[in-house]
């Protein structure tokens, strides 16, 4: 469970799945309650599905407990940066992105986001799996009914920097990125490496429009991240996506230069 601190985020759901067992509730009676399905519930309780605030609130209320879970998590440790950007993100009508490192996870194949995962050498193999199923998962958002209509600036280098051994996995990553980029609702755009100077450089942000029409952000970093909501910030971080999208390829020409991309190694 990569939302919250593994340990944290298996106490928690033990004590649910405790909970849930006295009350007398199967997964199904729990989930009406908490408004997921029988499916999802034993997902999270078997740590194959991260668990998300949204759930714990849901435990709470199925529970009728009075926010016992939510203290919890406050009490023993502030949940992770990105518990509240996975809750905006998932009820997102609109998404944009910057990446001048690398493919957003909401694009990304199983091959590719596996090996970024990998890149921290601390994670065994099994914390490796589990990361990967959380950030996959979060790709259904992109088929759901009602998908957000999503925006990625992606650096041409992201696409270029494969070295032998990667361009297998680049190459299907590149594969994936035309095939989403000619969906209705997925636009994604190469800034070329001629742009050698722009405001991205300071690195990448993601925003999301919320369906009461605010705007959230997140911006990420070597210990992890932060959620953005104050009024000036988003505004500062929107104008600055404006001016990386403006220097960025219409959809059409990034479509074809992905293409020659994968057709200079062979």
């Amino acid at each position: 469970m990569a939302d919250l601190p593994h340990s944290l985020a298996a106490f928690i759901v033990a004590e649910i799945r405790r909970a849930r067992g006295a009350a007398g509730m199967t997964q199904e009676s729990f989930g009406r309650g908490a408004g997921f399905s029988a499916s999802h519930v034993s997902a999270v309780e078997s740590e194959t599905r991260a668990l998300t605030m949204d759930f714990i609130k849901g435990a709470d209320r199925a529970l009728k407990n009075n926010g016992l879970f939510e203290r919890m998590v406050g009490k023993l440790g502030t949940p992770s940066w990105f518990l509240p950007w996975l809750d905006a993100e998932r009820t997102a009508t609109q998404l944009r992105c910057f990446q001048p490192n690398l493919v957003p996870g909401l694009l990304q194949t199983d091959a590719y986001a596996r090996a970024v995962i990998r890149c921290n050498e601390t994670l065994s193999e099994d914390e490796v799996e589990k990361r990967l199923a959380h950030r996959i998962d979060r790709q259904a958002i992109l088929t759901k009914a009602n998908a957000p209509h999503v925006v990625a600036v992606i650096a041409e280098a992201v696409l270029r920097r494969a070295g032998m051994d990667f361009r297998d996995i680049m190459a299907g990553q590149i594969k994936q990125l035309t095939t989403l980029a000619e969906q209705p609702n997925i636009n994604v755009h190469l800034l070329p490496d001629e742009v050698s100077m722009h405001v991205g450089l300071t690195g990448p942000f993601s925003l999301a429009r919320l369906p009461e029409h605010k705007w959230v952000a997140e911006m990420e970093n070597q210990l992890g991240g932060v959620v953005i909501d104050r009024d000036e910030d988003v505004d500062t971080l929107m104008s600055r996506w404006e001016m990386v999208r403006s220097e960025a390829l219409p959809r059409r020409q990034s479509i074809e230069l992905m293409k020659d991309v994968v057709t200079s190694w062979t």
